[in-house]
């Protein structure tokens, strides 16, 4: 009646449900600590993230994930659209990639990739706008994580100011 999986899909899949709960943990611990740096950044607008104290998602977050807000979320590059790609296009360690919940971390600016082919003018109302960078924090050590996206910043600053 259904798919099934091939018996070395399925040692695959068993094996890495092994070790989900530690990975997860990492991811929740790194992605908390990157919105933190973030959210004090000043090339930053704003942060989405439910695992921050400022998120009008903190109580149901800590109610329904209560070892972690996740690995994905949301943030405000100053500088809009340019300075948006100017960051994905400078970061290192991350990978430009439009999928989540890799073991690396990844980042994508949705206007001018995933969303690209939306109306500008409907783009921040669907959650794309041009200054929105979405990254999916990975297992990396987290210095390395912080310090590849302030580089990237710094190189978005400079392509916002011209």
């Amino acid at each position: 009646l259904g798919v099934n999986q091939q018996p070395m899909n399925a040692f695959l899949t068993l094996l890495g449900i092994e070790t989900l709960g530690l990975r997860m943990d990492r991811h929740c611990e790194n992605a908390l600590k990157v919105a933190e740096h973030l959210s004090g950044h000043p090339g930053v607008e704003w942060v989405e993230y439910a695992g921050l104290p400022t998120s009008p998602y903190r109580e149901l977050a800590r109610k329904y994930l209560p070892r972690g807000a996740g690995g994905v979320f949301t943030f405000g590059v100053k500088g809009g659209y340019e300075a948006g790609v100017a960051m994905v296009e400078s970061v290192e360690l991350f990978s430009h990639l439009a999928n989540i919940g890799d073991s690396r971390s990844l980042i994508i600016h949705p206007a001018s990739t995933t969303h690209r082919q939306v109306d500008p003018k409907l783009l921040s109302g669907i959650g794309a706008g041009p200054d929105v960078v979405r990254l999916s924090v990975g297992l990396e050590h987290i210095d390395d994580i912080i310090a590849d996206l302030d580089q990237a910043l710094e190189k978005a600053a400079k392509v916002a100011k011209g």
